[in-house]
């Protein structure tokens, strides 16, 4: 048995919020993330990844929102592992109270389709009800992400009144 499999077992066994939300975040690699979701994702949990709901990010990254099912939590973390090649996941801080959990680490991933790599920061709220994860709130650098799909285009930003103050994002 892998190592993060025994991760699973422990968590599983323990209940314990803080150990139930680390096993779960080493074992999201497409070939893991489906035992690993039945075993530590309750059915009816809640994920937001990104934002509540933005439609135009939903188009570039279809996990992007707030969808309910432990369903969801599998087939966003293999979709991550296959629109990206995952280069380095790193947890750097995981924290918790009662049944709160909180994860802050980087990642750096390549786009498969265009070969962009990007790293960014990530941090987690978790909430786990008797041994499963019921809430999971993932943040990143949404603006990277969405840029490594990138194939052309600009954007003309203004941000302060007056024409001197328009600048071009995006050019490459």
């Amino acid at each position: 048995m892998t190592d993060t499999k025994k991760l699973i077992e422990n968590a599983v066994a323990t209940k314990n919020p803080k150990d139930v939300v680390y096993a779960f975040l080493l074992n999201t690699a497409k070939e893991n993330v489906a035992y690993a979701a039945t075993q530590l994702v309750d059915e009816n949990a809640t994920y937001t990844s990104l934002n509540f709901e933005n439609k135009e990010l939903k188009q570039i990254e279809p996990w992007a929102g707030t969808s309910k099912g432990r369903q969801v939590y599998i087939d966003t973390f293999s979709n991550v592992g296959t629109y990206w090649n995952v280069d380095d996941f790193t947890i750097s801080d995981i924290l918790s109270e009662k049944d709160i959990v909180a994860v802050f680490g980087q990642f750096t991933y390549t786009s498969v389709t265009l070969g962009h790599s990007f790293t960014s920061p990530f941090s987690i709220k978790a909430q786990v009800s008797d041994g499963k994860i019921v809430y999971f709130q993932f943040m990143e650098d949404t603006y990277a992400s969405a840029a490594s799909f990138r194939v052309s285009g600009e954007w003309i930003i203004q941000h302060r009144s007056g024409d001197e103050n328009k600048f071009k994002v995006g050019i490459k």
